[in-house]
């Protein structure tokens, strides 16, 4: 009975872990993404990106769940700003 309690015990706080770690890679993955793709960022959305980009690293230095996901929030919609700026604005 002990053994299948602690097992239990350590699958959940498992599995909780893994999430907060997801997230947090996440915001570094969408980060690195935006800097990779500095080279076709068009001229006039430079200011915006960096501006974007200033705001993702301070939220992700808050180093909290709220923090991580404001940062995974603003990289995503930078990152979907980009890619329509790349399709022509459609």
């Amino acid at each position: 009975m002990k053994r299948s309690v602690l097992l239990g015990l350590f699958v959940t706080v498992s599995l909780m872990a893994s999430t907060s770690f997801a997230a947090e890679d996440q915001c570094a993955v969408n980060l690195k993404t935006i800097e990779n793709a500095k080279a076709q960022i068009p001229p006039e959305m430079s200011d915006q990106v960096m501006d974007s980009v200033k705001q993702a690293k301070a939220d992700q230095a808050k180093g909290t769940k709220k923090g991580t996901d404001d940062c995974v929030a603003e990289t995503n919609q930078t990152i979907q700003d980009l890619k329509n700026a790349n399709k022509g604005g459609k």
